[in-house]
């Protein structure tokens, strides 16, 4: 303040004073007051004004409109309620006042009817679906647990994970799991998980509290968080009678972080017994097997000596003898046969050869061409032909033709 000792201050000078001085206070810029609502008032504007009672005193609040979206119910006089935001002077009245970013309720019915909207809301979008339930894998091989690093919950887990399944890679994404800052840094921790490569599931995680603890499981934007999550996710929220939202909107949930922690892992040494039990079973059954084809083969062997011994294989042998001769006899006719029918078609195609005809004293003539001359009228004098006989062949000249029986001379 400019003002010291006796300096005459005006009103605008004072006021700005105690407006500067509150702004330099770094814990009245980002708090969080809870109180009892009283005076509250929707303004046609959007905005809401209300005052919040403590015990002594009151202070005034405003909560303008690009907040007041993310009221779901609005509270009524004489709720409960936690306020987060700033004080500053509002100079027009000369009276301090918080500017207010959010309203949350606190009083069991304030609550009850915020959830229940809420939970309206989004079963009328289908997030609670059951369809949209995705089992948990059988044998999980990277599992992230979102819940705080130092939580008691963590240490549950861990425990189960090692008696249970170690082979499987735990991952912690760390987030607050309490306080005011707790339901976005939740959503900001589901977020990071979405770049671990190969995840299988997901355990949301808290240990065990009052049932006020579990509001940020409430929270639209957790729940929305959980259900869009790329692989399935297992709340353990450490309560046994009221459910969250988040648990309504997981594809598994359990009362507790160590049964969330049972559920997903398989235990281990009972797997490591059923497998011996299987290889043991295995093993008997395939020498029982192989012991009894051996003493198949044993009794086949000896039944076949017997045989030998017996002579039994004389009479097949005998069998094989006569069939053997009987069909000797039969290819030998059936041989016989057809060489006399190809004897008989060997006369006949030699019968109506043309060099038969020759060997009579017959005779082909032909042109230059090599083409057999069929008619007389078909040469003329001059044409040289060729006489062919039985014995050879001679060249000749056409002297003349003569038709109708008479008589041509060749040279």
């Amino acid at each position: 303040m400019r003002g010291v000792n006796n300096e005459i201050l005006t009103v605008d000078e004072m006021t700005a004073g105690i407006r500067e001085a509150l702004l330099r206070e770094p814990m009245l810029s980002n708090f969080s007051v809870r109180g009892e609502l009283l005076g509250f008032k929707l303004h046609t504007s959007g905005h809401a004004y209300f005052t919040l009672l403590g015990e002594n005193t009151r202070v005034a609040c405003v909560l303008f409109r690009s907040y007041a979206s993310s009221v779901l119910v609005w509270p009524k006089d004489g709720d409960e309620v936690l306020v987060r935001g700033r004080i500053d002077v509002y100079g027009a009245r000369g009276s301090y006042q918080i500017y207010a970013t959010t309203l949350l309720p606190l009083g069991a019915g304030a609550k009850a009817r915020a959830k229940a909207a809420l939970r309206l809301r989004l079963e009328k979008e289908g997030l609670f679906d059951a369809r949209l339930k995705r089992p948990l894998p059988r044998f999980p091989e990277r599992v992230a647990v979102v819940t705080s690093p130092t939580g008691a919950a963590l240490q549950d887990i861990i425990k189960l994970h090692s008696l249970r399944f170690p082979c499987a890679e735990l991952i912690v994404v760390p987030s607050l799991m309490q306080g005011v800052e707790a339901a976005g840094d939740i959503v900001r921790a589901f977020e990071r998980l979405r770049g671990i490569e190969g995840l299988s599931c997901a355990i949301l995680a808290r240990g065990g509290g009052n049932r006020d603890d579990l509001d940020i499981f409430d929270d639209e934007f957790v729940t929305r968080a959980v259900r869009l999550c790329p692989v399935p996710v297992i709340t353990g929220l450490g309560h046994q009678i009221d459910s969250t939202l988040a648990d309504m909107a997981a594809d598994a949930y359990a009362p507790t972080p160590s049964g969330a922690a049972e559920r997903l892992f398989p235990d281990g040494r009972a797997l490591g017994a059923a497998l011996s039990s299987a290889r043991q079973s295995m093993f008997s059954r395939i020498s029982a097997r192989l012991s009894g084809c051996g003493d198949n083969l044993t009794g086949v062997e000896e039944r076949l000596d017997r045989a030998i011994e017996k002579n039994c294989l004389a009479p097949a042998s005998d069998f094989l003898s006569s069939v053997e001769g009987l069909l000797d006899k039969n290819i030998g006719a059936r041989l016989k046969d057809a060489s006399a029918s190809l004897l008989s078609l060997a006369q006949r195609l030699e019968g109506l050869s043309p060099l038969s005809l020759l060997s009579k004293g017959y005779s082909i003539c032909e042109d230059r061409r090599g083409k057999i001359i069929r008619s007389a009228a078909s040469l003329a004098a001059g044409d040289c032909v060729k006489i062919i006989f039985g014995d050879g062949s001679a060249d000749a000249s056409v002297s003349g033709v003569s038709l109708g029986g008479q008589r041509g001379e060749v040279e």
